[in-house]
């Protein structure tokens, strides 16, 4: 059974840094790409980035470029988000997934063959 377990998340001031990490049972790891979703009180779950199997190449919302990065450890089957400069509107559940389609594609929650259960980021301003 393909499990994704997220970690990290908490309450933190505006201007304030996490990390979120995502551990995946996935036997292939390796051969998946990996985003990070989120989703606001009210609102549709939004696309944060996502990363491609050997994490060469990334995409970011432009809401957080220059403040978050994404990145994986194949060898720990691990995804990571780290997030600098947090601002109230960051508030929201996030979410890891993965998904064997690549580039654009991974844009899209759709594309994702796998979820975990989410972890709670809330910005105090």
């Amino acid at each position: 059974q393909v499990q994704l377990v997220e970690s990290g998340g908490g309450l933190v001031q505006a201007g304030g840094s996490l990390r979120l990490s995502c551990a995946a049972s996935l036997r292939t790891f390796s051969n998946y790409a990996m985003g990070w979703f989120r989703q606001a009180p009210g609102k549709e779950r939004e696309f944060v980035a996502s990363i491609s199997w050997n994490g060469g190449s990334t995409y970011s919302a432009d809401s957080v470029k220059g403040r978050f990065t994404i990145s994986r450890n194949n060898a720990v089957n691990t995804v990571y988000l780290q997030m600098n400069s947090l601002k109230p509107e960051d508030t929201a559940v996030y979410y890891c997934a993965a998904t064997v389609a690549w580039g654009t594609a991974t844009l899209a929650k759709g594309s994702y063959d796998y979820w975990g259960q989410g972890t709670q980021v809330t910005v105090s301003s």
